[in-house]
């Protein structure tokens, strides 16, 4: 018998992670919720920050020089897909610059677009990775209020990883297997909103 969701139209979903670091815990997660996401029938697209330099946003330096090449990448990737998930680590309670600078960035006007268009409508789910006890959910909080400032439905459901250290085997995956069924959960309540907003 034919799995009901892999008939349907594939969810597109944009994944990202907070951090340009190598071995990023965030990046391990955002990867383990990634192949969760194409399991449950998801047609995921991985963007790397690091390979989208932007310059810190100024408004002097957009006026002289106009926006980065960059930023007209990441507006496209992200008017191409109805969902998001980000992994967002914390960084002094908050979000990380890279990750504000490119929210920054894409929402800042270009020809035919108004600024925050490649956000409104889409859905988004949250998730955080953290070698300390609250697994980076302080930092979950303001990225949350960000993205809903621009237009982004977030779902409430969102999965912070304490101790991310020890969180995952040699194959990439999560070892507990609790932790796993919550991101998991999270991912499928992502793919069956995404349907739902799709349809």
């Amino acid at each position: 018998m034919t799995d009901k969701r892999r008939s349907m139209t594939p969810a597109k979903i944009l994944a990202l992670s907070g951090s340009s670091r190598r071995d990023s815990l965030n990046s391990r997660l955002l990867r383990a919720a990634a192949a969760m996401l194409e399991e449950a029938g998801a047609e995921v697209t991985l963007a790397d920050l690091a390979e989208y330099e932007m310059p810190l946003y100024n408004g002097d330096l957009e006026n002289r020089d106009g926006p980065p090449e960059n930023q007209a990448c990441l507006k496209a990737l992200f008017r191409d897909h109805a969902g998001l998930l980000i992994a967002a680590p914390e960084y002094n309670s908050s979000i990380t610059p890279l990750l504000k600078n490119t929210i920054d960035w894409v929402s800042r006007p270009t020809p035919g677009d108004d600024g925050p268009s490649p956000y409104r409508g889409k859905i988004a789910a949250l998730l955080a990775a953290s070698p300390g006890a609250l697994g980076g959910l302080r930092g979950l909080a303001h990225v949350r209020q960000i993205l809903t400032t621009l237009g982004v439905i977030v779902l409430p459901q969102q999965q912070a990883l304490p101790r991310a250290g020890s969180a995952f085997d040699e194959a990439g995956g999560l070892a507990d297997e609790r932790t796993a069924d919550g991101v998991r959960s999270l991912c499928d309540a992502l793919v069956d909103a995404v349907r739902r907003w799709q349809d």
